[in-house]
């Protein structure tokens, strides 16, 4: 079915809680900021949280099905989105945490759990994405309707609007001239990211934005390793050893624009802005 969204929405928000904020932040919106996942913290003139505003987007996009992947003390979301919300099915899977750690274990495990709690999935496709980032309707309906069996939001860094201290430490996703994802290039060096232009002389990169194919991914999930420095299994890195068993598998998918995000105290007023000129 091309109408399933998954939400992954159990990450421990470490560096909201320990970020400063700005002078613009009220007292409330940061102990907000402290308290909640980042996906509920409230923002723009109705104080929506912004899975609000990404649900929103999703239904816009055609999509009906949406698995919010959780922890599992995040009661607040069933509390807030019960089974639905403006017509979206909602359901959730639990990210549980393997003994011995104290976070997630990351995006490819919070994943591999929804699809082991919900196996339909494993014989479905599903658009998969962050929970703390705004994606547009337009992207999201493009992956929606994709013909590709797996497919990604490639965006040209120059639409991002970031400091170029933060876009400098963004993966380079690199694709092949049909535009099909080959590798990405996690904090390439200035000299070593010139090689990695596309066709257009554009850097890409991706915001976490997949369509997948439950038969394709699911063993890549089954098997990713954990990342050496970070101590986690990574989505991109399931994707990519799929590509690197199957070429060409998965497409990109071309677009320049900005993508909202939520890292960060000092996001939160920057969102507010884009949310007043854009809701």
């Amino acid at each position: 079915m091309r109408e399933n969204l998954i939400i992954l929405a159990a990450g421990a928000s470490s560096r909201m809680k320990q970020s400063v904020g700005d002078s613009m932040l009220s007292e409330a919106e940061v102990q907000d900021a402290n308290s909640q996942s980042k996906a509920l913290i409230g923002l723009g003139k109705d104080n929506r949280p912004l899975l609000e505003y990404l649900l929103l987007n999703a239904k816009k996009a055609g999509y009906t099905n949406i698995i919010l992947v959780i922890s599992e003390q995040a009661n607040a979301f069933k509390n807030l989105y019960g089974n639905s919300f403006e017509g979206l099915r909602i359901s959730y899977a639990i990210q549980f945490i393997p003994e011995g750690r104290q976070k997630p274990l990351g995006t490819a495990d919070a994943l591999l759990q929804a699809l082991e709690q919900y196996p339909y999935l494993q014989n479905e496709s599903f658009t998969v994405c962050n929970s703390d980032n705004l994606y547009s309707v337009q992207a999201m309906k493009a992956l929606r309707s994709t013909e590709a069996s797996n497919a990604f939001i490639s965006y040209d860094r120059e639409g991002l609007d970031f400091s170029l201290e933060r876009i400098s430490k963004f993966a380079l996703a690199v694709s092949d001239t049909e535009n099909y994802l080959t590798t990405i290039i996690e904090k390439p060096s200035v000299t070593e990211a010139s090689k990695y232009k596309d066709n257009e002389g554009k850097f890409r990169v991706s915001m976490n934005l997949w369509k997948l194919s439950g038969p394709h991914i699911f063993s890549h999930l089954k098997e990713c390793p954990v990342h050496p420095e970070r101590n986690e299994k990574e989505l991109p890195t399931a994707v990519l050893n799929m590509c690197n068993s199957f070429p060409r598998a998965v497409k990109a998918i071309p677009f320049k624009e900005h993508v909202p995000d939520l890292t960060s105290k000092e996001d939160i007023s920057v969102l507010k802005k884009y949310l007043d000129n854009h809701f």
